[in-house]
């Protein structure tokens, strides 16, 4: 962590300054912290490394689950699932997080110093001062929250602990050896962040003069208009609060969940959050109705599914070049598992089973419809081209060209632009895409598990039920209705492995199975399967891939030279 540390020097260098007359270089350019206090941007540059390091949709870390295999032979996610996972060698880890939090700590110090000026209007200047605090104290929990998600655990004696937790800027030969805290006092400390934040920032960004929150209105000498000009729509892509309870609800779910401190206080906080939230877009009936493919329209009208994303990327191809099927000029990096297609029910919304018709020889007949949506199919239309991954398929077909074809016998399609094209000559005609934080499909799950865990599947929680967000989200889907497998499911137990399930399907690649997995305490090493085409009938592939993690691989571990380092770091059991 020092070696990262002492970087953060608050060193801004600006370029292009010297004007006619000729100055004299300051320090090597180097503005020290004297400057930044008394400068707004450069001292806005401070808070603007926070915002560096969000993790978005986009991390592909399924390629350690079950839900998934990477087809590039040295990729740190195969290699972490076959069994190099280790104290030195952690693809997942996210300790560098920390570079963040020491970011906005130094951010909150300029604040306190209160020798930084936004507006010459008094009441502009508080009131840019309270959003960026608030902006500040919500990022430095966010990125705790990083850290705790990927290295909290149980010590070799049993304990459960969290992780360091850092409210100041500590300079580069300051101590950094200090200790893990508990699990929950690190929640405790995440969620104190949060709700000192909660209390300086807008709930949304140009709201209205009827909708201003109190802490705004209730100033001396209150104007809307200088109030416009601090949370106008320029900063919508900025921490709100409306974000921040959000993020209170993610939290409180992951504390409470089976592998933490399985805890019905942290599901009641989860589910109220939660459903504060849901409640102002109309609950249930607020579901966006085309949210289970965000992804495919114009990233500028995901609103009414992306609760928090960041900027627009123009006219790229990357992804799909990356994961597109070779015979249209993709590498068809990530091929997800047979065992992923069967946890799609049949369209009636009966799990794949052939009690309940399923054919293993017409598999994708009668199935969710999401299925097809999130799946490239043997003989499916994509990217241009048709796709057959059985005999006969080209450099389609499973295993023909080794990093680059099929090994499951499927590639993906979710997240992917469908309309974009990639030519021979390495031309592209490519699609506008949007990194997004933080969707309301993930927020109506999480109000659903927890409601279900407190009370069972119709057990509300300020009038929404897990029933109630179940069933929306699997009419949307397509499942034939009335649902009568849902109506079927009478106990919390039933209930837990359907949300589970469709937790599964909706939020699949956007990097949440690989951490479900582990707070849910399910098995790490179910090896992948795949389904191969043979020419007249399909076969299963029992172990396309084998997964060799640790029993104790649940915990991440602490990165070995923090240990090495810091005595007081006590590392996770096993590692």
């Amino acid at each position: 962590m020092k070696n990262l540390i002492k970087y953060i020097l608050i060193v801004l260098v600006f370029t292009g300054m010297i004007a006619c007359d000729t100055l004299e270089p300051v320090d090597e350019n180097r503005l020290g912290f004297d400057f930044v206090t008394t400068d707004p941007s450069a001292a806005e540059g401070v808070l603007l490394n926070g915002y560096a390091g969000l993790v978005n949709q986009y991390s592909f870390s399924e390629a350690a689950t079950d839900d998934a295999v990477n087809n590039i032979l040295d990729n740190n996610y195969k290699r972490m699932a076959l069994g190099e996972l280790n104290a030195q060698f952690n693809p997942a880890a996210r300790w560098s997080s920390y570079e963040r939090v020491f970011w906005v700590n130094r951010f909150l110090e300029i604040i306190e110093a209160g020798e930084t000026q936004w507006s010459r209007d008094t009441l502009t200047n508080k009131m840019f001062q309270m959003r960026m605090e608030g902006e500040a104290l919500a990022l430095r929990g966010l990125h705790h929250f990083y850290v705790l998600q990927a290295h909290a655990g149980e010590t070799a004696s049993g304990e459960l602990l969290g992780i360091p937790y850092f409210t100041e800027f500590i300079e580069a030969d300051g101590n950094f050896n200090v200790p893990r805290l508990s699990f929950e006092a690190s929640v405790q400390a995440i969620m104190a962040d949060f709700d000192a934040a909660l209390n300086l920032l807008p709930t949304d960004y140009a709201l209205s003069a009827g909708q201003v929150d109190p802490w705004y209105a209730n100033l001396e000498n209150f104007d809307y208009d200088k109030y416009g000009i601090v949370n106008d729509n320029f900063f919508d892509l900025r921490i709100s609060g409306r974000i921040v309870k959000a993020l209170k609800a993610r939290l409180a779910l992951f504390a409470a969940s089976p592998s933490f401190l399985n805890s019905q206080s942290y599901y009641d906080m989860a589910a109220t959050n939660a459903a504060q939230i849901l409640n102002t877009i109309g609950g249930v009936a607020g579901l966006d109705p085309n949210g289970n493919e965000f992804y495919t329209s114009d990233p500028n009208i995901q609103s009414s599914e992306s609760l928090w994303r960041g900027s627009i990327e123009g006219n790229t191809f990357n992804y799909e070049e990356r994961m597109f099927p070779p015979s249209v000029n993709g590498n068809g990096e990530i091929n997800p598992t047979h065992n992923f297609v069967m946890a799609f029910p049949m369209q009636d919304g009966f799990p794949a089973t052939e009690a309940n018709g399923f054919d293993p020889q017409d598999p994708y007949a009668n199935r969710d419809p999401r299925l097809e949506k999130y799946v490239v199919l043997n003989g499916a239309e994509f990217g241009g081209g048709t796709i057959n991954t059985g005999v006969g398929g080209g450099n389609d077909r499973l295993d023909s060209i080794p990093g680059q074809s099929t090994t499951t016998g499927y590639y993906l399609k979710k997240l992917l632009q469908p309309e974009v094209r990639i030519n021979n000559d390495g031309t592209a005609q490519g699609k506008r895409h949007a990194n997004v934080y933080f969707r309301y499909t993930e927020l109506f799950l999480i109000l659903a598990e927890s409601a279900n865990e407190i009370g069972g599947p119709d057990f509300q929680v300020d009038g929404i039920t897990a029933r109630d967000v179940i069933a929306a989200i699997r009419n949307r889907a397509g499942i034939t209705q009335p649902d009568s497998y849902l109506a079927s499911i009478t106990t919390t137990e039933d209930m837990r492995e359907l949300i589970r399930n469709e937790r599964r399907i909706e939020l699949s690649f956007e990097g949440h199975r690989f951490w479900d997995i582990r707070r849910w305490g399910l098995p790490l090493n179910e090896s992948a399967k795949g389904y191969f085409y043979e020419g007249n009938s399909y076969i299963e592939l029992p172990s396309v891939e084998i997964r060799n993690f640790q029993p104790f691989a649940t915990y991440m571990p602490i990165p070995n030279a923090e240990i090495l380092k810091f005595s007081e770091l006590e590392q996770n059991n096993g590692w």
